[in-house]
């Protein structure tokens, strides 16, 4: 599983300046071609999908060539602060894993507001954009990024395991969820667990458990809402099965949990796109599925990275050229195809070629409803790091959900500067 970064650090050594590349500085060529460097840190199965996206561009786009470097993400938020703003960054960049991490460079007027917004192939389809990224990278009225990518959270089962327990199909609801990973918990023979959760150094999937009870973390004022009845329920039925009725081993990193799915030591585990193929190639008798639909309906957990252009770029006409290209709809339909991982677009959720696909059309289906974690709050990463992880290890170890949600309040309102409800 992917872990949550830590938002970018503002102050980096000078001597880092010295490997920072100068493309955003840089004049025109010859002949009024236009030179664009991109850093990201795609590492992953889904790079081939963002070097296609390049490769595409630069052939439609006689008169621009772009050349995207991807690099660890720990290297882009060392080198890339400074490097902006001095101006000697790239013109583009996904500057951190983390959506939040945008909102320093806008404090430090290092990333450009994005004005090319609007419908057509050649401007950023602003309303068809997964929801909440939006609003995500919006401040002070004004665009600073788009989604560079968006993962949408699904319930993988080990079908072989669904059947010795006599349980026909994936659950639709909360509570056949919840039945379902007590039936599935085998104690004798073969120990298994009913449902996997990993509760560190990953996405994170307690708030979707949360989400689906009807609780949550905090509430538009950035207060914490982890302590209120609603938001103890929901914490509650879930730390009830681990600690009662065992359906999950407890402090997996994400890991760990995928180990013990890929094992078939698990019987469902929640994960995205990118686990597929290591499971399919564990021998998993593998099915995916949408995640049950919750007391308020349907939802999951939206994952997306930052992609922002310079302020100091030479180029911004071509620098939003090439974002308008990046997340417009044949792009993305066609990103999805190559790489599993669902588009960025909500237009694309029926769309006939990517539910063609088995893998792609679940996690696809879910765009709409899926939620950001954490949007827009102050310290987001130290709320998950020192508030909310810590309070789902002590719940699951047998710590009462009152009192560890209390102090856990205070420590969430304390990182946010919430000063009451």
């Amino acid at each position: 599983m992917r872990t949550t970064k830590a938002l970018i650090a503002l102050g980096v050594a000078s001597s880092l300046l010295a490997l920072t590349a100068c493309s955003g500085t840089t004049s025109s060529s010859s002949g009024g071609k236009v030179d664009l460097t991109v850093w990201t840190g795609f590492t992953g199965g889904d790079r081939p999908g963002y070097e296609q996206i390049v490769k595409d561009f630069n052939a439609s786009h006689p008169n621009i060539t772009v050349t995207m470097t991807v690099q660890p993400w720990d290297t882009i938020q060392q080198k890339l602060p400074s490097a902006w703003l001095t101006g000697q960054g790239p013109d583009i960049a996904a500057p951190s894993s983390d959506p939040n991490a945008i909102a320093q460079y806008v404090k430090t007027n290092s990333v450009l507001p994005l004005t090319a917004t609007g419908d057509g192939d050649d401007k950023i389809n602003v309303s068809k954009l997964a929801p909440g990224t939006v609003k995500e990278f919006t401040y002070n009225d004004k665009l600073y990024a788009i989604p560079a990518n968006f993962a949408t959270l699904s319930l993988y089962y080990n079908k072989k395991a669904f059947a010795a327990a006599g349980i026909a199909a994936a659950p639709t609801t909360l509570a056949e969820f919840q039945d379902d990973a007590k039936k599935l918990t085998l104690e004798q023979g073969q120990k298994q667990y009913g449902l996997v959760l990993a509760d560190n150094q990953t996405i994170q999937m307690w708030p979707v458990l949360q989400w689906l009870a009807g609780g949550d973390i905090v509430n538009d004022k950035n207060c914490s809402v982890v302590q209120t009845t609603a938001g103890q329920n929901s914490l509650k039925q879930w730390s009830d099965l681990v600690v009662n009725d065992k359906i999950s081993p407890v402090g997996l990193t994400g890991a760990q949990a995928d180990s013990v799915f890929s094992a078939g030591k698990a019987a469902m585990e929640i994960n995205g796109p990118w686990a597929a193929a290591g499971y399919k190639a564990a021998g998993i008798d593998l099915g995916i599925a949408t995640i049950p639909v919750g007391v308020s309906g349907k939802v999951t957990l939206g994952s997306t990275a930052p992609l922002a252009v310079s302020a100091k770029t030479k180029h911004p006409q071509e620098a939003q050229e090439f974002l308008a290209y990046w997340t417009s709809k044949s792009v993305q339909q066609k990103f999805s195809l190559l790489t599993g991982f669902p588009p960025l677009r909500t237009d694309l959720s029926d769309d006939a070629k990517l539910k063609a696909d088995p893998t792609v059309s679940v996690f696809a289906s879910q765009v709409p409803d899926a939620r950001l974690y954490l949007p827009h709050v102050p310290n987001a990463t130290q709320v998950d790091a020192n508030g909310y992880v810590p309070l789902i290890g002590q719940i699951t170890r047998g710590q009462s959900v009152d009192s560890a949600t209390q102090s856990a309040a205070k420590t969430i309102d304390g990182l946010t500067g919430c000063s009451g409800q």
